[in-house]
């Protein structure tokens, strides 16, 4: 009877080891070659080659005789279903292994057993370590090519084992085979009396499969949001779990909670109570929560993780090392979140890592420890795989991959969220309400800079100015927040970010009510700056980037409470400019250089701004 999961394997092998032979000639053996496949056989003459080429389906592979993608085969026997997946062994194809091995449940590894472990195999292997494969069976192939002799199968077997321990992989099956005549295949060799163990088959039928996600915690992984219908459509990807109608759903970051009221799927008329792993739909919640790409649905007893910082094992793939501190991207699923590698913690690199530990070369797998410029959502990769792994951008592009390695501290919902009976509640004063009191709409001002750059000044002045023109308005700044509303942060990378957060939120509900908010924060990255943007900008509310510019040596100067003095001597840890960074504004609404103008002309020229911007009926949506 067959199981209902599929086994997904992949097979990995040095270049020229006899992946491509062997899965041809298990697919005959197994019945499992369609007519017209059978037929192809014919018309190719080498007899070795002709099981290959099933697999290299395209032309561009076949010309250079080597697999350059992954190709994904499916065969059925009496016991279950497999998919088997075909990596490449090529070198300069490793990024396509990689994504064949995060969709796999266990691996077969081709060893030529004449030519034994090359580098490739054991790059395969710290790849399989990477994403946590455990079922691993080693195929010594080519036994004809040492007369099917036991003796250096053995003397092979104990190298294997060794090199299975290096990389602390579980000690696999070994198989000795001939894959070109199918022997140990499907059906014992004659010629190979002395093994007793499993044939290849025998041994898949072993696996087992991976968990179904259906069994998984939720996690709704949001793609987009569309407004269609007077109706907000939040569309997004079931990768674990199942979305229920009328079940709570809670989105991360934020940790806002609703009942989902629907579930739509395109092209149906009638609409499904419920969506399972691997489905992609759209939803819509009883109560108006601000949801975005990226943020990532669940239950709330089974919350993801949260975190500014991770564990993470990596492999690296760009010709260009990889230092310690140098900015990259992460995209994990919709996710996109800005960090550095901090630490090396583990090694397993090929290569003679830098001796002082601050650089990752190419093909080095890497324990790192890696810090975030806002929190991100994840799981640890052996609990759920696809919320546990994420790519790396460097400068060049893709630079590499890797999976968490800790979910660390699970999030506690429930410490956020104190009622299950919570709802939005809607004023009846509604914003055009508000404007036609005021005579201006509510917006966000939002200055950042340097501290000494002038922030605080201007937003005064500009404050000043706007109150005189009969404008409502209200200042929030930075140092005053920590008084009170933010009075439990720090000034590490987590609690400034929440600081940001936390002041985003509130300048949003005094925009709301119509105020002029003016913001004067540091607000050091760029990633915590354009979540407020985009937070405001959804919810219909002008929102104003202003970049206070003066440079370093200016703010130090200047230094009105002697703070980058107290920096430099080391007193203030995470200061910054010093032992901080600071990312200037990609795409500021106004640049206000305060080096060579006074603040009565900078908050001036400030003032025209904003007036332009209210009279002009700046639109509120871009």
């Amino acid at each position: 009877m067959n199981s209902s999961s599929p086994l997904r394997i992949i097979t990995v092998g040095h270049v020229d080891h006899g992946k491509s032979t062997f899965l041809g000639r298990l697919l005959y053996d197994t019945d499992s070659l369609s007519d017209q496949q059978k037929q192809a056989l014919q018309f190719v003459g080498d007899h070795q080659t002709e099981w290959a080429f099933l697999l290299d389906a395209f032309l561009e592979e076949q010309a250079q005789n080597i697999t350059i993608d992954t190709t994904q085969l499916v065969f059925r026997t009496l016991q279950r279903s497999y998919v088997m997946i075909d990596a490449p062994g090529h070198q300069e194809f490793l990024k396509n292994m990689i994504t064949g091995a995060t969709r796999a449940d266990a691996a077969l590894l081709i060893i030529d057993v004449a030519e034994g472990i090359k580098q490739q195999t054991r790059r395969h292997l710290q790849l399989l370590s990477l994403v946590g494969i455990k079922q691993v069976i080693v195929l010594l192939n080519k036994m004809d090519l040492i007369d099917r002799d036991e003796s250096p199968f053995k003397s092979r077997a104990e190298e294997i084992k060794k090199l299975f321990s290096q990389y602390e992989l579980v000690r696999p099956q070994m198989i000795p085979i001939v894959a070109r005549s199918g022997e140990n295949l499907v059906a014992r060799s004659s010629q190979m009396s002395w093994y007793q163990g499993p044939t290849v088959l025998e041994g898949l039928e072993r696996m087992t499969a991976a968990p179904s996600l259906e069994n998984k915690p939720l996690r709704f992984m949001t793609q987009d949001v569309y407004r269609f219908d007077e109706r907000r459509l939040i569309v997004g990807r079931v990768e674990s779990g199942t979305l229920r109608v009328g079940e709570e759903i809670v989105f991360f970051p934020g940790r806002k909670a609703s009942r989902i009221q629907s579930i739509e799927e395109w092209g149906r008329a009638e609409q499904p109570e419920s969506a399972t792993a691997g489905k992609s739909v759209a939803i819509t919640l009883e109560d108006p929560l601000f949801v975005e790409r990226g943020h990532i649905g669940s239950a709330k007893n089974e919350p993801p993780s949260e975190g500014r910082e991770i564990s993470a094992r990596l492999f690296w793939l760009d010709p260009e090392p990889l230092s310690l501190h140098q900015p990259v991207t992460l995209q994990l699923g919709t996710q996109s979140v800005m960090g550095r590698v901090i630490t090396i913690t583990k090694s397993n690199s090929l290569t003679n890592l830098d001796e002082s530990r601050s650089m990752i070369s190419q093909h080095d797998v890497t324990d790192v420890v890696i810090q975030l410029t806002r929190p991100m959502i994840y799981d640890c990769y052996e609990e759920i795989a696809v919320t546990g792994r994420f790519a790396i951008v460097a400068q060049r592009g893709l630079g590499g991959g890797g999976v968490i390695l800790n979910g660390g501290k699970r999030n506690s919902v429930s410490a956020f969220i104190k009622s299950d009976h919570l709802t939005w509640s809607i004023s009846a004063i509604d914003r055009e309400m508000r404007k036609k009191q005021f005579g201006h709409p509510g917006a966000v001002l939002w200055l950042t800079g340097l501290s000494g750059s002038g922030k605080s000044t201007v937003a005064r002045g500009l404050e000043v100015l706007l109150h005189h023109r009969g404008m409502a308005t209200m200042m929030l700044d930075g140092d005053n927040l920590r008084h009170g509303l933010c009075a439990d942060l720090g000034f590490s990378l987590e609690d400034r970010s929440e600081n940001i957060r936390r002041t985003g939120e509130v300048a949003k509900l005094f925009a709301e009510a119509g105020l002029m908010v003016i913001c004067a924060l540091i607000s050091p990255f760029n990633a915590d700056r354009e979540r407020v943007k985009e937070s405001c900008l959804r919810d219909g509310i002008m929102f104003k980037e202003i970049f206070v510019d003066a440079p370093l040596e200016i703010c130090e100067a200047r230094d009105p409470r002697g703070l980058y003095q107290k920096a430099r001597r080391g007193e203030i840890d995470h200061f910054t400019g010093i032992t901080s960074p600071y990312e200037v504004p990609t795409a500021a609404d106004a640049h206000l250089l305060t080096e060579a103008s006074s603040c009565e002309e900078t908050t001036k020229q400030l003032y025209e701004m904003v007036l332009s911007w209210v009279d002009s009926g700046a639109s509120f949506q871009t």
